[in-house]
């Protein structure tokens, strides 16, 4: 038996070990910036030493007893408790979200203010979409007072989905008091962990004090962290995709060193989200280079052996329409091919301001079919079938093959949103007919058709009344 796996690869050997080094000499003698006076005092009292204008400089051997320590394998739950998937297994996970300040309706295509009622929507469809194995904050409410907008967005999440959320709280005083809304409804996060928080260094290389205070507070409840960084090529990091790699990289090792410092064993998701900065607009977009820097992280951290996170193509569209299909379909195949463990934020257009179900419905077949590319096959005697091709012989066909007629069905799979239309048919509509208004349609249709869980009226009364005694709403 012979199996056939499709692989993308962008790093050797030999240059994962030139990234690893280069990024221990950044730690070691550039080093970073911690803002936060907790973190420093762990960093000092490992290394030993104060200190110098709030830079910490991080040997090698620290970072290679947190590698050592950190779990090499994360399981996920739903919040009913039953596994959902394990990050670290080779295997790309994909989420929808993430906190887009308006929505983009699937309709029309016009952009208004992100709502609580955007959010209940947009995670039902998250839940109904098979390819999507996580729904992460996907927007923040601007119908609601800033100080309990991420409670009731929480809560939305937590009542209209049960899969894993990955969760980004806007209000850095919000984050504490939204974990125990989360345990009021739930109990105990720790045992069998359904939320992931997501947290953010500055990059370029910078520990801020906002990120710590979170790490510390998720990490003694026992919650599996993402730790990923944001870099712009030209602004934010250097013009070259190795130089970015190499600084990305550090900033990585440093929120793992420091996770480890907080707690050994302490269960951390790395990775970046490499972009380029457009000079002409001062705006950033993913492009083939940055895309390619997104799958060889991925590979540093197969490397490390560290669960990875990634980016999710999504913020060049003025829609769900040609200058979003490029960069999801390179982002999304080449996930599949690569290393990448997570891919959490699927759905945005304008940079990801506005959150588009109409962007998820089409990556979601993008990913069903990216998925179907990057699937092993058997190169053995069954599948070249020699018998059929010896017993229907030259001139014959194989409509009625035995293998056909076994396996038709899913080698068709993967298209619920456009018709094979002929010429004909095509011409013979009201008008020649758009891809667009097919994707429209679906959407709309799903849209329509979404179902709240069973206990969601149960969870919305409890979490309402926990909010409004405790998180000052109005």
């Amino acid at each position: 038996m012979n199996t056939v796996i499709p692989k993308i690869t962008v790093l050797n050997s030999d240059q994962i070990a030139v990234v690893h080094d280069y990024s221990l000499k950044i730690l070691s003698s550039t080093g970073i910036r911690v803002d936060s006076v907790r973190a420093r005092k762990f960093f000092e009292d490992a290394i030993g030493k104060p200190s110098e204008d709030n830079r910490v400089r991080i040997p090698a051997e620290l970072v290679a007893q947190a590698l050592e320590t950190a779990p090499h394998e994360i399981s996920v739950y739903n919040r009913k408790k039953q596994h959902a998937f394990t990050l670290g297994d080779d295997q790309p996970r994909f989420g929808i979200g993430v906190t887009n300040l308006y929505y983009q309706d699937p309709a029309t295509d016009q952009v208004e203010p992100f709502t609580r009622k955007h959010m209940e929507i947009s995670t039902r469809l998250g839940e109904a979409l098979h390819s999507y194995d996580v729904v992460s904050t996907i927007g923040i409410a601007r119908d609601l007072p800033a100080d309990v907008a991420d409670f009731y967005g929480t809560l939305e999440m937590v009542a209209n989905t049960v899969k894993p959320l990955v969760l980004l709280v806007s209000e850095e005083k919000c984050f504490a008091p939204v974990l125990d809304l989360l345990e009021h409804l739930h109990g105990d996060l720790a045992e069998k962990p359904f939320v992931v928080p997501y947290f953010n260094p500055i990059t370029p290389l910078v520990i801020n004090e906002g990120t710590v205070d979170k790490m510390i507070i998720a990490i003694k409840k026992g919650l599996p962290i993402i730790y990923s960084n944001y870099g712009m090529s030209g602004a934010s990091t250097p013009i070259t995709p190795t130089a970015t790699l190499a600084l990305m990289n550090a900033e990585l090792l440093a929120g793992l060193v420091l996770s480890q410092l907080i707690k050994e064993g302490a269960p951390v998701i790395l990775g970046s989200l490499p972009a380029s900065f457009d000079m002409k607009t001062s705006g950033t977009v993913y492009t083939p280079t940055s895309l390619l820097v997104n799958i060889a992280c991925a590979e540093m951290m197969d490397y490390y052996r560290i669960p990875h996170c990634g980016t999710s193509g999504s913020g060049a569209g003025w829609g769900p329409d040609l200058t979003a299909a490029g960069p999801l379909w390179i982002n999304h195949l080449t996930s599949c091919l690569g290393k990448v463990g997570l891919a959490p934020f699927v759905g945005g257009n304008f940079d990801s301001l506005a959150f588009s179900p109409a962007t998820v419905v089409y990556s979601d077949q993008i990913i069903r079919q990216s998925r179907q590319f990057a699937k092993e096959f058997e190169l053995n005697e069954e599948t070249i079938a020699m018998d059929e091709i010896n017993s229907i012989g030259p001139g014959g066909d194989y409509l009625t093959a035995p293998l056909t007629l076994k396996l038709f069905r899913k080698a068709m799979a993967g298209n619920d949103i456009w018709p094979n239309l002929s010429l004909e048919k095509w011409q013979q509509e009201a008008r020649p007919c758009r891809g667009d208004d097919f994707l429209r349609k679906r959407t709309m249709e799903l849209i329509d058709g979404l179902q709240a869980p069973q206990d969601h009226d149960m969870l919305i009364e409890r979490g309402e009344a926990f909010i409004s005694k405790g998180a000052g709403a109005k």
